[in-house]
């Protein structure tokens, strides 16, 4: 290979990366403008960013060190995802137009008094206000003062305790806090179910029980196994998979994708397929693989010809894999490990095989709908080679690194996502195309940090989701009827299982769908 092919194929490489930085950009401005994302600009913009970026910092810090009560270091993990939480998501999706407005006339940060619903740039309304102060300030002064509200708690349940009212009312300022900020990050339909929980476990169990068992008891509600697993492992690699992005791995897996398939029948279809399982090895997340992905691969088969919906169905379907794809799976794989008692490596190890075959299905269905419509692939010429490729292959040493340290399993999963971060920043400082900044840095801390809160938020809920089916003895009654209607038999209760999962999934995150059933 010559000097000037060299040369000519590392410009392209830097081009094509721009590209697919300006691209992924330019989708996450109009999705936060489009979205329930509260807008920030200027000053604000990075008061709050610097307030993300520094609980990333405190998350790897806990998660690695902190030897606090679970009262003390979930309560304040809680607050400050409340906090955080309110400062991203508005009460609608309704922003005030400033798209003529320049930037240096852009207003200071201030508290709007008003009852309108619009969202306005570098402003909260006062009511977001008490929604943070009614969420947080139990969990402080609960945090401050747990040892003796423990012992107090326990009285909760009898009406006739004179710290009866006080306690029923800090309890139902933050559940109300946390319900809202579920509305506006994770949606309604977990909200729902949450919702016909309560009301079944009010009309089945004494009232100050279930405030006790959902707000007060470790164990079960708010602060039982999910949240916990999030604040201790979920967190941590989240912010892995942020720096991994920062990196420039997103765009070496996408031109990886090119090369092997992009020539094939339908390629483009099919880099889609595979880009979005590579990429799931780093992200976990179906959102954030389909923002990362999805802005080159479905205007390229778009233009290969496949009909938008198409293009958009085959985008969806591969970036929803992304949870099942190991090394970094979605937050259920972190509760699967947690609840049965074994080692995270082991659910990885077996979702290896599902994911293979999700994935295979999805080829094969692009392969036969491109054979069906006669398409082609992108020419080979305008593909990436594989002697640019290969000097990049240093951008995996991160993801060598997680998986070597999680199989020893001798290493916490903290620590090793925490060594697993510091390697992919030496990587991206060997990255001359893309070379990791401060600025950089800081920004993975951030998009980590503001990441957490729909995965924390959906944690908390599942919480209460668990915490009721426990206390009302929903979940040995389904049981019983599984049991009943197998007879015994392992298939048909498989098969039965499935189906509930089916029905009381449907329109819930993965990680309430999975706390429902386990």
């Amino acid at each position: 290979m010559s000097t000037s092919e060299t040369s000519t194929a590392s410009v392209k490489h830097v081009s094509d990366t721009n590209d697919v930085n300006a691209a992924v950009s330019s989708v996450v401005k109009k999705y936060d403008r489009s979205s329930n994302q509260r807008i920030w600009s200027g000053f604000p913009k990075q008061v709050i960013t610097f307030i993300c970026a520094a609980f990333s910092l405190y998350c790897i810090y806990v998660t690695l060190f902190s030897t606090a009560m679970p009262e003390v270091r979930l309560n304040i993990f809680i607050a400050i995802v409340i906090v955080i939480g309110y400062l991203h998501y508005p009460i609608t999706r309704r922003h005030f137009d400033l798209s003529n407005m320049d930037e240096g006339v852009l207003p200071r940060f201030r508290i709007t008094f008003s009852f309108s619903t619009r969202s306005y740039i570098n402003a909260i309304p006062w009511y977001d206000i008490l929604l943070i102060i009614a969420g947080v300030f139990p969990l402080l002064y609960y945090a401050w003062n747990a040892e003796s509200i423990i012992r107090l708690a326990l009285k909760v349940t009898s009406p006739r305790n004179p710290d009866y009212i006080f306690m029923i009312t800090m309890a139902l300022m933050t559940l109300g806090s946390i319900a809202e900020l579920c509305r506006r990050c994770v949606g309604i339909p977990i909200l729902c179910v949450v919702g016909a929980l309560l009301i079944y476990a009010f009309c089945t169990v004494r009232f100050g029980k279930v405030i006790y068992d959902l707000f007060y008891s470790t164990g079960d509600g708010l602060r039982s196994t999910p949240i916990d697993v999030c604040a201790k492992y979920i967190v941590v690699f989240i912010i892995f998979g942020a720096f991994l992005e920062r990196t420039g791995i997103s765009a070496f897996f996408i031109d990886l994708a090119n090369m092997v398939a992009g020539a094939s029948a339908g390629g483009p279809a099919k880099v889609a397929v595979i880009s979005s399982a590579l990429c799931g090895m780093v992200s976990g997340s179906s959102v954030g693989n389909t923002v990362t992905t999805g802005s080159i691969t479905i205007p390229m088969m778009k233009k290969a010809g496949y009909k938008p919906q198409f293009a958009g169905a085959v985008e969806a379907a591969s970036s929803t894999g992304g949870q099942i794809m190991p090394p970094i799976m979605g937050a259920a794989a972190f509760l699967m490990a947690e609840y049965m008692g074994i080692p995270y490596v082991e659910v990885a190890l077996l979702a290896i095989l599902p994911a293979v075959l999700y994935f295979a299905g999805i080829y094969i269905a692009v392969h036969l709908e491109a054979k069906k419509l006669g398409l082609k692939g992108v020419s080979r010429d305008s593909l990436p080679k594989f002697r640019v490729l290969l000097p990049r292959m240093y951008l995996l040493a991160p993801l060598v690194v997680l998986v070597g340290l999680v199989s020893a399993n001798v290493f916490t999963m903290q620590f090793s996502a925490a060594v697993s971060i510091a390697v992919a920043i030496l990587a991206g400082l060997l990255n001359k195309d893309e070379r990791i900044s401060i600025a950089k840095i800081i920004d993975a801390l951030e998009a980590g940090g503001r990441s957490t809160i729909t995965v924390a938020v959906a944690c908390a809920m599942a919480g209460l989701v668990a915490g009721c089916i426990t206390t009302t003895g929903l979940a040995s009654e389904l049981i019983a009827i599984v049991v009943h209607l197998s007879a015994g038999y392992v298939f048909p209760a498989l098969v039965l299982t499935m189906l509930c999962c089916i029905v009381l999934g449907m329109g819930v995150p993965t990680t309430a769908n999975y706390c429902i059933m386990a």
